[in-house]
């Protein structure tokens, strides 16, 4: 997608203004049911933006592949002077201050920003249910969810709304509601790509991603924004671990794709989901790759791990939201004649915060405290090795792991919010990657059919530290046909 309209502007054959003023005419059409966008930048602004790579290329000029070309950008990722909101009343009305670096490559590349997306509040959930300002609704039927927390970005690329999107996976919230969805969703190794300006939920699991209509385009938006930050000191030099475009050639041919029984074997496995992605398995081996059966013998306590360590990393990345730096202050507040500094707080975060958000900060809080430390965050970064140590042996042998991206396809609106381990459940095959701070992709696999309509189905691919390349090629080999 992203090639196909980067040579037509090129060309001349089609301008960004048209691209873009299309792009806006979905948005206004589609999005009063879907609710993927929480903010559409001004209409003029884009179309001016658009208009200025037209005179480029009238003159001659060579545009990078990015130019000109729209997108969407989930509401954690500051863009200067737009709101960041992050789906809060907390931050309803916070304007960022800077570019987050993310940004800064994108606008160097010429890319156009047509709003900020929907989110789980504080990106913190599983179906962008937890939004302050409503439900993003999945476009393969309004009655299910978009998959969390990147659900608005999902959305806008499988409605059409935007050819490719921003999220962020501190779980599995790229790739879940990209399987929901029917898209493609990255993320890379952790410290690819940098966090400067993207807030905070859990620091040392977040990642910045693409979503797209195909590998290719998640490969293109991963080149640009994958590299060193000295904002961000998680971050690595890139010299040899993006590759070229040009080696995205997608031969399976000698692949080692890692298989491991329990994933097919879980409780709560869509019979659907698995035999679609066991179907795709198959497919796979035709095609030359080669099915290594592996084991895992620690993943079982990945889930565990993970919402460990993310509530206790929330617990202190939240602190800050307190109504004096950030969020609701005094003054926003009914009965605003606080007697002291913590009754600000109290009722600053008692009427800004949502259910689930709050639910982390107290999980967190008590992991955290003193007399539990020790019994739960220290012993859960000691599984966290254990898990590192069991994919390390598993990358000896094979070139990626496969799995189902969600046990199920995209579930109806409300059937899980009420019930939160149902909610964490669904992140029970993306979380591990996180631990394990790998890349992993999701890409559609196939249809389920439920209640008369057919709702995508995700399979996903995990790959050894570093390796980002080389799993985008293998994804590609794999990516279903058109």
């Amino acid at each position: 997608m992203i090639k196909k309209l980067h040579q037509k502007i090129q060309k001349g054959e089609v301008s960004s203004e048209e691209i873009c003023g299309s792009y806006l005419a979905n948005v206004a059409d589609k999005d009063r049911e879907i609710n993927a966008f929480l903010d559409v930048f001004d209409k003029e602004e884009i179309l001016e933006q658009a208009r200025q790579v037209d005179e480029k290329v009238k003159q001659g000029k060579e545009i990078s592949l990015l130019e000109g070309i729209p997108c969407a950008i989930k509401d954690v990722i500051n863009i200067q002077g737009k709101k960041t909101t992050a789906a809060s009343k907390m931050m309803e009305n916070y304007v960022a201050p800077n570019d987050a670096g993310v940004i800064e490559r994108l606008k160097k590349e010429g890319a156009i920003f047509l709003g900020k997306t929907n989110l789980d509040e504080f990106a913190m959930g599983a179906s962008t249910e937890n939004s302050a300002f409503g439900i993003t609704k999945n476009p393969y039927d309004l009655e299910r969810v978009s998959g969390g927390s990147s659900g608005g970005s999902a959305a806008a690329v499988a409605a059409e709304m935007a050819p490719w999107a921003l999220g962020t996976d501190t779980g599995g919230s790229i790739r879940q509601p990209s399987a929901f969805c029917g898209v493609v969703g990255f993320k890379g190794t952790y410290g690819q790509v940098s966090r400067w300006g993207v807030f905070p939920m859990a620091t040392s699991y977040d990642q910045v991603g693409p979503i797209a209509q195909s590998v290719e385009d998640a490969a293109i938006i991963f080149k640009t924004i994958a590299g060193k930050d000295e904002r961000d000191n998680t971050t690595i030099e890139k010299s040899g671990q993006v590759g070229e475009l040009e080696e995205l050639r997608g031969d399976l041919t000698g692949r080692r794709i890692g298989y491991v029984k329990e994933f097919f074997e879980k409780e709560g496995l869509d019979k659907d989901v698995k035999e679609i992605v066991e179907r795709r398995i198959k497919e796979a081996e035709k095609a030359g790759a080669k099915v290594v059966e592996i084991e895992l013998p620690n993943f079982k306590y990945s889930l565990a791990t993970y919402y460990l360590m993310i509530t206790s990393e929330v617990s202190s990345n939240m602190a800050r939201i307190d109504g004096i730096r950030f969020g609701l202050n005094e003054g926003l507040l009914p009965d605003s004649e606080s007697k002291s500094l913590l009754d600000i707080y109290k009722k600053s975060r008692a009427l800004g915060l949502g259910a689930e958000v709050k639910r982390r900060i107290i999980l967190g809080t008590y992991a955290l405290s003193a007399g539990y430390y020790d019994a739960y965050y220290k012993k859960a970064q000691a599984v966290r090795e254990l898990i590192k140590n069991d994919l390390k042996k598993a990358f000896v042998e094979v070139d990626c792991i496969i799995a189902p991206t969600s046990p199920t396809p995209a579930f109806k609106i409300g059937d899980k919010i009420e019930n939160p381990l149902a909610m964490y459940l669904a992140d029970i095959y993306t979380v591990t990657a996180n631990v394990g701070m790998i890349p992993a992709i999701s890409i559609p696999a196939g249809w389920a059919e439920r209640d008369g309509k057919k709702l995508p189905v995700g399979m996903q691919l995990l790959g050894r530290w570093w390796d980002d390349w080389k799993l985008l090629d293998i994804a590609k080999g794999m990516e279903l046909g058109e």
